[in-house]
């Protein structure tokens, strides 16, 4: 379903994390949404491109060269409130890149997006013995949402890669959650270009007995073909405990990181070698 929002206005959340802030005059698409995972899709229209109103992306496929074809970006959908009309989205900001992150620098209030969904798979199990989310920037949002809804006593460990000391959010943690942050500048080594701080990180975290329910979000590369067989493969966690997914992929757009995820899907159905790059 096709909602558009409206800025009303923006905070930051860290440093590098811009939290814009949204009313819409219809929320009813979030009404049934509990995940805590929830998404968008937000369109973003090319610069100079007249599109038909209302602008519908699957109408416009093969009627405009694809060049002309709007972008879309996928990103967490925070607190909404269907009766309020409001919600928030964090983008990360790193200068002129990207296409996101430029737009949220400069929102102002009355700025408008078109969002399509939401869609999302995760919500953590209140009858879990622990929660184990992990993640980096991209996942933060999902990360915050699912501490939200936890009980007050829940026990959780959270383990948060951000760029550097001073970058780190402030969690809606319950009593019994720890949190270790893994910093980007300190892990990344001259000798290895693909380091994997979250891998490290996750197999010296203290491993708590009885059943876990874990969210692991991020990088596609650390997170499918690091994070995955460790807490598979080493750790035991059952499949069904387990949500973990790429949210973005080094030196890669959203489109090309569409292909990168289409080639790993076909490469473990026919147990070749996953994708290297």
């Amino acid at each position: 379903m096709t909602t558009h929002l409206t800025v009303t206005g923006t905070s930051w959340v860290t440093p590098v994390m811009k939290r814009v802030h949204f009313r819409s005059d219809d929320l009813s698409a979030f009404a049934e949404s509990v995940q805590t995972d929830r998404y968008v899709k937000i369109v973003f229209p090319k610069p100079g491109v007249s599109y038909p109103e209302p602008l519908d992306l699957r109408a416009l496929r093969g009627t405009i060269p694809p060049e002309h074809l709007p972008d879309v970006r996928t990103y967490t959908a925070l607190h909404p409130d269907p009766g309020a009309g409001t919600l928030a989205i964090d983008f990360v900001v790193h200068g002129d890149e990207g296409v996101a992150g430029p737009w949220a620098a400069s929102a102002e209030p009355g700025d408008a997006l078109i969002v399509n969904g939401p869609g999302g798979g995760y919500r953590p199990d209140p009858d879990a013995d622990w929660h184990l989310l992990v993640g980096d920037e991209s996942a933060m949002p999902a990360i915050t949402a699912a501490l939200d809804v936890l009980d007050a006593g829940a026990t959780a460990r959270v383990v948060l890669l951000v760029d550097r000391a001073g970058h780190e959010p402030v969690l809606p943690l319950p009593a019994n959650a720890q949190v270790t942050h893994v910093y980007r500048d300190a892990a990344v080594k001259e000798d290895t270009a693909t380091p994997e701080p979250l891998v490290q990180a996750v197999r010296e975290l203290e491993w708590l007995p009885g059943r876990v329910h874990a969210f692991v979000h991020g990088e596609a590369q650390e997170t499918m073909l690091g994070l995955r067989p460790l807490l598979l493969k080493e750790r035991g966690v059952d499949r069904s405990r387990l949500s973990v997914s790429g949210y973005w992929r080094r030196g890669r757009t959203e489109e090309g990181f569409r292909v990168w995820k289409s080639e790993l899907a076909q490469a473990e159905a026919s147990g070749a070698d996953s994708p290297a790059r």
